[in-house]
This record gives C-alpha cells, structure tokens and sequence, in this order.
C-alpha cells in the first residue's frame, strides 16, 4: 500500500512563519511537522509515499530528498504556485500512487493513529474509508457522522471531525475532473450511494491550524503530555 501527504496548501492562518515555509516544514518540538507522518508511515510498512506541494514547494525535495533517511521513498507532485485543492491534487498524483487503495494524511495534522490497520478497513463495496475525531473547539459542528453499519453520513444528528486520514480506491478519482477541486462535495455523493465507510478515533489528533496551536503542541511534545 502507498500513501500520500497532502502539502500544498498555503496555511494563510499559520502567517508569518509560512511565509518562509510551507505549513508541513514547520517545527513541532524541534521536528518538521511531516517528519512524524513520513516515520510513522514508515513503522507501519508503508514506505512509497507521494508529497504534492505548491506554495514554497521547492522546499520539501530540498529538505525531504528521496526519503532514504526516512526509511521510504519519496515521490513529489508539483501543483504550481497555487495548488489543485485535495481532490484535485491527488487525481493529479493518480499517477503515482498505483493500482490498489492507497493512504492520504494531511500535512498539517499530528497523531498517533496505528496506520497499520488502515490495510483493513477499506470494505469491497466502498470506495473510501474516513477516520473521524472528536470536534475540536474550532470545529464544533463537525462534518460526517457515522451510520450503526459503520457508513459515513453526509448528514446526521451527531457528526465528528475528518480527521484528514483516510483510505480510497483510485477508482473515487477517476471521473473527478483534473484541475482544482474540492474533496467534500464528492465524498458527500459518494456517502448518499453508500460508498463510503468511517470508524472514529479516540486517541491524539491535533489539527495544527493556527501558530497558537503550533505552540501549544510543541509545549506539550516537549513535555511529554501529548493528549
């Protein structure tokens, strides 16, 4: 199974520390952001990675280079100065990410999910797996909620966060036209016909959205309370 870290974003919230470097490059407790997802995928077995990049894109090959150091190897996905949106990035990386399902993390999130099980919770009938977390206080409302089947729900009484980890076939790509495009509008449609699983995750997940958080998870890696 590949992967692929979506880095192409511009992080206007994360303003003026991304003005020198892209969002994912930025140090958390002493380490770049992606350096924890690209060890982790690497633990988990899951050693051909993909990296889109856009804004200061130059950035990640000069500092990630082939990956070698990481225990993976790494292939990267130019975007332009401006970017292709999630969903127009990875159909852009189709490419690039081979025939079977395949991993997607966001850049800019930190956690301690157990990407080794992600290898099993792609169903045959579904095109995409989601892992949803608890609404943290900037997203209270949510996004997807979860059926007693364990499908995701466009809409539903209760909804949880997209974690921004998640699993999918090439074949949810295949007719999402090629330029910018968001991701959400085609996971809905996908839910409504039933095509698309979630489960939620209990453990660490910080969305690094903001400096403020950035800070505070440094504080907290640093003292070894992360929660």
């Amino acid at each position: 199974m590949r992967a692929m870290i979506l880095a192409a974003g511009r992080g206007e919230r994360m303003r003026p520390l991304t003005d020198q470097l892209p969002k994912p490059l930025l140090s958390v407790a002493g380490k770049p952001l992606i350096q924890y997802h690209l060890e982790a995928l690497s633990a988990a077995g899951i050693r051909q990675i993909v990296i889109n990049h856009a804004w200061l894109g130059h950035l990640l090959p000069e500092y990630l280079g082939t990956g070698e150091q990481f225990g993976v190897k790494i292939q990267y996905s130019d975007e332009g100065a401006e970017g292709l949106e999630t969903a127009g990035g990875i159909k852009k990386a189709l490419p690039l990410l081979g025939d079977g399902p395949f991993v997607v993390v966001n850049g800019d999130v930190f956690t301690d999910y157990p990407y080794p099980s992600l290898k099993h919770k792609l169903a045959a009938d579904c095109l995409a797996h989601l892992v949803l977390v608890a609404n943290p206080s900037q997203h209270p409302d949510g996004d997807f909620g979860i059926s007693e089947q364990g499908y995701a729900l466009a809409e539903a009484g209760r909804c949880f966060t997209f974690s921004g980890i998640a699993v999918y076939r090439p074949e949810f790509f295949e007719q999402i036209p090629s330029g910018k495009q968001k991701l959400a509008p085609y996971l809905r449609q996908a839910m409504q016909q039933g095509k698309v699983s979630a489960e939620l995750y209990q453990g660490v997940w910080h969305d690094i959205g903001t400096v403020q958080r950035l800070m505070e998870l440094s504080a907290q890696l640093e003292s070894r309370h992360v929660g």
